[in-house]
């Protein structure tokens, strides 16, 4: 009869796909200026546990998942693998708040090419009339 080999074993590992969540989910919450401790308390976690999820230590289940993007004000989809590009989670990271985000939504629901150009003028107008 063989003797059972003994393995070592290694700390638990995150996988990748978890990973690859868990740092999207990190993108968009600093794309919105959401805080690790606020959204934690929006979803009734603690700082630990929404740093474990950024980092892919704890798995996200489909579930919390949706209700991330809930807060976050994003679509579920935009966590999972392929979507969105990751040049869209860059240009992400450039909004500075929610606003922001609704404004680019609203813009691009604007179909008259005349009128989106209009709007360009007239924030930038604003913009560039504004006091520091």
């Amino acid at each position: 009869m063989k003797e059972a080999k003994a393995t070592k074993r290694s700390p638990k590992k995150p996988a990748k796909a978890d990973m690859k969540i868990g740092s999207r989910i990190q993108q968009y919450r600093i794309a919105m200026n959401v805080t690790q401790q606020d959204l934690g308390e929006a979803l009734g976690l603690t700082l630990q546990q929404i740093r474990k999820y950024e980092s892919g230590i704890n798995r996200v289940t489909g579930n919390r998942l949706r209700q991330i993007a809930a807060t976050l004000e994003v679509p579920f989809t935009c966590f999972l693998d392929k979507t969105p590009a990751p040049r869209e989670v860059e240009s992400l990271l450039l909004l500075e708040n929610a606003l922001t985000l609704r404004l680019l939504r609203a813009y691009s629901r604007i179909k008259d090419a005349k009128m989106r150009r209009t709007s360009v003028v007239l924030f930038e107008q604003i913009a560039a009339n504004q006091l520091d």
